[in-house]
């Protein structure tokens, strides 16, 4: 059914500013764009010029689930952070707590602006059923620890939610998600980036996410982080997601500057757990694909990116004594575009005729945009804007989120059945 948006202020990344403008979608993609009052019809949503439509956050990294395990053990260091409060109540979880826990972040991110998320995490068919019934895009990949059976189980569990998911509604990508090099052997790793390239998938991967990581992985005595992604063939998947990347050598850079890489930066995560700041500017400038994600909501805690975006902007430019760093719409491309990109959804991250249409409604009406122009819109975004100017948010032309309603998620419900869920889980945490 056609959707006419008219009297909007346009924006994506990629436009050098903003325009006024009227947008019809058909059915799951943008049918057209003109200039505002100039396409005839009834409007179903009218923004009078004073509303923003913007491309859906992409949450490049994340782990939608550990919605249930948000404020465990905080202020900890990574590794003790994970084994004595994280893996624990892990061990407890289920596939009905990974459905409630991913309808919970559904919710959370939809609310907020975010159509499409990357998640690596267990239990994934019911995230992948969550994901079709809450209308969202993801690109999910299972987390492979391996265990006593060598971590085969594991893989075959991530194969085989590829077979049953990718490409579902068009909605859903499927990637790989071997944990880290410190968790996963390198003979094993090798035998999943092989999977990966046999049955045309891509990974998703833990990299270089604190200091401490890459003398914990058993290669790292015989070769450096970058033999070891070249020897074990990650290099030759059809795409590479690289989470974090706080402490990955600058002279390296240039060997992840590759069509196929992308890091995905998580700097309110990476500060929160004293890791570091990932140096994207610099990656950037090296030829980097950069993304953005907030990682779960146990270790940020939240998963908001109007915060991650604002955020990694002002730690760049802080960090680096530079206030040219790090502009305001190459932060909104790594929360939008670079994003869609890495997880194989080509046409979607910028509003054009022919891509998918998702994208959110920004009510400029309020005080902290007072000023605004079609010039300066992406400083005011970026710097002023936030996750409460969120008017609605529309998935492959549907609006699941609208002035504080879902029209596919039992928000009561959702949150009755969490409640109950997390007391279960640290019962005895």
């Amino acid at each position: 059914m056609p959707k006419l948006y008219k009297n909007v202020v346009l924006w994506d990344a990629e436009r050098e500013s903003a325009s006024l403008c009227d947008v019809l979608t058909e059915g799951a993609e943008i049918a057209k764009i003109a200039p505002a009052g100039t396409l005839d019809g009834e409007a179903a949503f009218d923004g009078r010029g004073g509303t923003a439509m913007l491309p859906g956050f992409v949450n490049a990294h994340g782990h939608a689930a550990m919605t249930m395990l948000r404020g465990l053990g905080e202020e900890l260091p990574l590794m003790e952070w994970l084994q004595k409060k994280i893996w624990p109540v892990e061990d407890k979880l289920d596939a009905e707590t990974a459905y409630i826990g991913a309808q919970l972040a559904l919710m959370e991110m939809l609310s907020t602006g975010t159509t499409c998320f990357a998640d690596m995490y267990f239990f994934m068919d019911s995230v992948a059923e969550a994901v079709l019934a809450g209308g969202m895009r993801a690109g999910l990949s299972r987390g492979i620890v391996p265990s006593q059976d060598g971590g085969r189980e594991r893989l075959d569990e991530n194969l085989k939610l590829a077979r049953d998911y990718d490409g579902a509604n068009g909605l859903i990508h499927v990637q790989l998600g071997p944990h880290a090099p410190y968790t996963v052997p390198t003979a094993f790793m090798t035998e999943i980036a092989a999977a990966a390239k046999e049955n045309g998938l891509g990974v998703q991967l833990h990299w270089l996410e604190t200091k401490s990581d890459w003398p914990l992985s058993d290669g790292s005595k015989t070769m450096n982080p970058e033999e070891y992604l070249e020897k074990t063939g990650m290099t030759g998947v059809k795409h590479l997601l690289l989470a974090h990347c706080v402490w990955m050598e600058k002279e390296k850079f240039p060997f992840y500057a590759r069509p196929n890489i992308t890091v995905a930066h998580n700097p309110k995560s990476n500060w929160k757990l004293g890791s570091g700041t990932a140096p994207v500017c610099a990656m950037a400038e090296a030829g980097i694909a950069v993304s953005l994600g907030t990682d779960g909501a146990s270790s940020n805690n939240r998963l908001d990116m109007w915060d991650e975006m604002r955020f990694a902007s002002l730690a760049q430019k802080g960090a680096n004594l530079d206030p040219t760093l790090l502009s305001a719409r190459d932060a909104f491309r790594m929360a939008t575009v670079a994003g869609a990109r890495a997880l194989g959804f080509e046409k979607t991250g910028l509003l054009r005729e022919g891509w998918t249409a998702d994208f959110m409604l920004v009510d400029l009406d309020k005080p902290h945009y007072v000023g605004w122009d079609l010039e300066n819109l992406p400083g005011c975004i970026v710097y002023a804007g936030s996750s409460a100017d969120v008017k609605a948010t529309v998935v492959a032309g549907e609006t699941l989120y609208e002035n504080g309603s879902f029209a596919r998620l039992d928000k009561e419900k959702i949150t009755a059945q969490a409640n109950a869920a997390r007391k279960r889980l640290t019962s005895q945490a």
